[in-house]
């Protein structure tokens, strides 16, 4: 039986929520940011109970992509086979890198900025008109479909003044965060040991080294999960293109819940459940398995009307 897509026919937006806790014992361990470290606010429903900022969106944006690709394989894991990206071999053939994995993903410099001009050229080809005048996000679109199916989700900025004059921005069709309520801090602590010379130069690595460790409590935690339905829609590429987007965004989701929880050596989270708050009709959501069988499918569709590269991955040699 085929996913069922019609609940949201009408919907500007698709939002999902996870409840998440420790997979064992109650402490977890949050992201941390230079200068700030943990993000901790206040609750704007709740005086004096405090927030915190488990996982940022750009964090989720690299996670979602993570757990889509077969790190020993170096490529996509095998139901997202056939999707169009490009990969990156250094001047021995190695493989280097892929833009599924890159932090500003097409917008590499292992893409763009080396001696093989090959992704940089198809570029210009394709959006040499949008040199002047507002940016056709609907051409944009097309063209990232072509060559790297994940950007149109992920969203990209191609900032050379050669593109278009850095104007060729596409926002995230799927975002998500991970957020804690009412939390408690958890201290703790340890010593890095030296019994040969505990009195040793410790910024050479000797010595007897005491730490402090934060990490914290909470009663909920909370995945949330925003995929924009009218971003999808207004990109004009036919029901195809849209049933394989929002499929590829609920993989996504479904398998990051599934394997992906593991944050941090102390932050190893566990699905409790998953649920949809809008729309607010009733929306089954596919399982992992469901979204696995049927996504070969949706991307033989959409190969099959041409609007994929062939072949379906761009290969680019990178030289300084």
């Amino acid at each position: 039986m085929a996913i069922n897509l019609e609940a949201l026919t009408d919907s500007p937006r698709l939002l999902l929520e996870a409840d998440l806790a420790p997979i064992q014992g109650t402490r977890f361990q949050p992201t941390g940011f230079p200068d700030l470290g943990a993000a901790e606010y206040p609750s704007p429903d709740e005086p004096g109970a405090r927030m915190l900022l488990v996982e940022s969106a750009q964090s989720m944006a690299n996670r979602l992509e993570a757990v889509c690709w077969d790190e020993p394989q170096s490529d996509w894991v095998a139901p997202l086979d056939g999707l169009p990206y490009v990969k990156v071999y250094d001047k021995d053939g190695a493989t280097l890198t892929s833009s599924v994995l890159e932090p500003h993903r097409l917008n590499s410099p292992y893409i763009l900025e080396g001696k093989d001009r090959t992704v940089f050229d198809l570029l210009k080809s394709e959006l040499a008109h949008l040199e002047e005048g507002r940016v056709d996000i609907r051409k944009l679109a097309a063209t990232l479909l072509r060559v790297d199916t994940n950007a149109v989700l992920h969203g990209v900025f191609l900032a050379k003044k050669d593109l278009a004059g850095g104007r060729l921005r596409l926002p995230r069709a799927l975002s998500a965060f991970i957020e804690a309520e009412n939390v408690e801090l958890a201290p703790s602590g340890g010593v890095k040991v030296d019994p040969v010379n505990p009195s040793g130069d410790t910024s050479k690595g000797f010595g007897n080294v005491p730490y402090a460790r934060d990490e914290y409590v909470a009663p909920r935690i909370t995945a949330y999960f925003n995929l924009d339905l009218s971003q999808i829609r207004a990109f004009g590429l036919g029901q195809n293109v849209e049933k394989l987007l929002i499929a590829l965004a609920l993989y996504k989701i479904q398998r990051f819940l599934d394997t992906g929880l593991r944050l941090r050596t102390a932050c190893d989270l566990d699905c409790q459940e998953l649920r949809v708050t809008r729309p607010a009709s009733e929306f089954p959501i596919p399982s992992l398995e469901k979204l696995e069988s049927t996504l070969p499918e949706f991307i033989d569709a959409v190969g099959g009307e041409g609007r994929f590269n062939e072949p379906r991955v761009t290969s680019v040699t990178y030289r300084k």
